[in-house]
Parts: structure tokens; C-alpha cells; sequence
């Protein structure tokens, strides 16, 4: 227990992007976060950070708001420390609240996450997430750009009609260029020989190639290909993590703390991943500085081997609302250390907000 607790604010914010991010589901270009303040004695913050829409899950900022307002009073009443139990499903809502409740619990102590979460403090590499362009010139334009700025990897998105052109155009110009594929289960088993095509090109791995619910196709893919297949969307819960063991449908899972609930889950299913010899990486939505700085901390766990698709926040935004800004160094890679959130920011960019006590 973490004593008495005496409130919670939710702060609806709005961030633009320098562009629209594109992928296979749809297009955002704005940031919409809910930024979750827990305060006693000690403020700690949480992001809650959904797409708007059906961009990337069912759950939306709207839904995710809404479930906040159910869970942030009986988190008050009852002093709840574990929110899995709060409410069925929201794992936006969990990811938020359990953020800002960790945060605070750490901050209280004087410790950091990395060190709550029994880890030890490593540089984390930074990979590029690029989405899609109406011309591969585009494309290659921005591969050209966030490779010199020291991206570690390049992750670009993909979907049918625009797959084996762009990664090969890709590979033309940067041969040994870290590259891989999301799909965002845009695909089927149907559009096997399209894999087969991108197997040619030495590809880290083919990110969440099917649908979410097909771990069998996966499954039948991975038998198909040398190109290492990893679960995104698919890898949501333990218990889906579990089915994708049982069938061998990835041999790399990308957890992402929102997706899975909160810190608590993620660094379950790292555990259990590890156990079974599956190869993970940080993934993220993406996010503002509180969830990004979250998630860099959890990639210093042993088992993310790959690098995160944690950015700096000048790639997609011209202001976050944390300081220090999230920040690759001149080799690409980010540390974990502590941010704190300009209020002058957050007031600039909230749109709405609710009190608890």
C-alpha cells in the first residue's frame, strides 16, 4: 500500500504532428494523449495514449477518457494499487493509471524505473517507424533523413500494393541498412508469395504480418520464410502470448505498454517471453514524452534486444510537453533517466479536464 491517496486529474491534450502518420488502418495527424496525475504527498504521471479512431485498437481516447473516469474513483477509494482488477478490458485506461501510480511510488522512494523494474541502466538503440507515402521518392527521402540522424534501425509500414517495391527501392539505395516490415495486419495467408518476394531482401523481421486473431497463419508464414516473424497487435495479453508459444506463429514479440495494460504486464510478458526463448523490443503508438520515457526504461530489461520504435519527440512533434524532450545522441541511442512535465505546455495544449478526490 502506498498510503492515503488524495486525487487524481486527467488532462486531455492535443500535440500536432510535424506530418500525418500513415499506416495500413488509416491516418492520424494529431497526437491525442490523456495524461494521468496522481498526487500524494509526491505527484506521479501516466499517459493513456489511444489513437484517435480505429487507427490501431478498438479502444479510442474517447472510450479510454470514459473508462478513466470509472477507474480514477475507485482507485481514490479503495488506495488500489493493482488497476487489472478495477475493470474488464481498457488496457489504455490500466496503462495510464498504473503509470502515474508506479511514478509515484518510485519518486517517493528516490529511485528510477529501471531500478523498480530490477534492471540496469544500458543505452537503448533507436529504430525509425516510417509510414506511408503516395511515391516511393518520399519514402526514400525520409529513409535518407532518419538514417542521418543516427536511427539504428528503419521499420517502414507496408500494405498490399505497396510492399515489395518500396523494400526493394530501399535495399537498392542501403544495402545494409537494418530494415524491416509492419504490416498492421493488413495481410493473409492469401498474399503468401508476397513474403516470399521480401524474403529475398534480408529483412530484420515482418512485424504483425496477419491479422491479429490469425496466430495460425502466422504460424504457416513463419514455416515458409527465413525472415523471422514477430507479434505485434497479436501479443496483447498474456494469455495471447501463451497461443502464440503454443503455435509458433512469432519468434519476436513487440510489447507495447500500452497495448498490455500497463508496466506491470509488460514486464510480465518480457519474463515469460525470456523463459521461452522468444526475442522481444519495446514498441509504442506513438507516444508523448511521459509513455516514451516509460517505455525506454522498460527496453533496458535484458530480453529487448532489438531497438525501440521510441523516438525522439523532435521527429514527430514541435513541442512535447516533458523535460528534458525525449532525444537520441549522435549514435542513436536513448537513456533512461527522469522527465518531468512543463505545466506551461500542458496548459497549451489540454483540451479538457477532470478532477478526483
Amino acid at each position: 500500500m502506498m498510503g492515503a491517496v488524495s486525487s487524481i486529474s486527467l488532462h486531455w491534450v492535443q500535440v500536432p504532428l510535424h506530418e500525418p502518420f500513415r499506416i495500413s488502418s488509416g491516418a492520424v495527424a494529431v497526437k491525442i494523449a490523456i495524461l494521468v496525475e496522481y498526487r500524494n504527498g509526491v505527484t506521479g504521471w501516466g499517459e493513456a495514449s489511444p489513437m484517435a479512431g480505429a487507427f490501431y485498437s478498438a479502444e479510442t481516447p474517447e472510450s479510454t477518457w470514459r473508462a478513466l473516469e470509472r477507474m480514477a474513483p475507485a482507485v481514490l477509494r479503495d488506495d488500489a494499487t493493482d488497476v487489472d482488477r478495477l475493470v474488464e478490458g481498457e488496457p489504455f485506461a490500466k496503462a495510464g493509471l498504473s503509470g502515474a501510480l508506479v511514478d509515484r511510488e518510485i519518486r517517493a522512494r528516490g529511485i528510477p524505473l529501471w531500478q523498480w523494474l530490477g534492471s540496469e541502466p544500458r543505452p537503448v538503440p533507436s529504430g525509425v517507424a516510417i509510414g506511408l507515402y503516395d511515391t516511393v521518392e518520399e519514402l526514400l527521402e525520409r529513409v535518407e533523413r532518419f538514417v542521418a540522424q543516427g536511427y539504428r534501425r528503419v521499420k517502414i509500414k507496408i500494405q498490399p500494393g505497396w510492399d515489395v517495391e518500396p523494400v526493394r527501392r530501399i535495399r537498392e539505395k542501403f544495402p545494409h541498412l537494418p530494415l524491416m516490415t509492419d504490416a498492421n495486419a493488413a495481410y493473409a495467408l492469401r498474399h503468401l508469395d508476397i513474403f516470399r518476394e521480401l524474403d529475398r531482401f534480408g529483412l530484420m523481421m515482418f512485424e504483425q504480418p496477419f491479422g491479429r486473431h490469425d496466430l495460425e497463419g502466422m504460424a504457416e508464414l513463419a514455416r515458409a520464410v527465413r525472415t523471422p516473424v514477430c507479434a505485434d497487435e497479436s501479443a496483447e495479453s498474456m494469455a495471447m502470448l501463451e497461443r502464440i508459444l503454443a503455435l509458433g506463429s512469432a519468434s519476436i514479440v513487440n510489447i507495447k505498454i500500452q497495448r498490455v495494460g500497463g508496466i506491470r504486464n509488460a514486464k510480465r510478458m518480457h519474463d515469460r517471453a525470456q523463459q521461452a526463448g522468444l526475442r522481444c523490443w519495446v514498441g509504442t503508438m506513438p507516444e508523448l514524452g511521459v509513455a516514451s520515457a516509460e517505455a525506454i526504461h522498460l527496453a533496458t530489461l535484458p530480453n529487448f534486444v532489438y531497438p525501440t520504435d521510441v523516438e525522439s519527440s523532435s521527429r514527430w512533434y514541435s513541442g512535447d510537453i516533458v523535460e528534458p524532450a525525449i532525444a537520441i545522441d549522435g549514435a542513436g541511442f536513448l537513456r533512461a533517466g527522469a522527465i518531468e512535465v512543463n505545466r506551461e505546455k500542458l496548459e497549451k495544449y489540454r483540451m479538457r479536464r477532470a478532477d478526483f478526490e
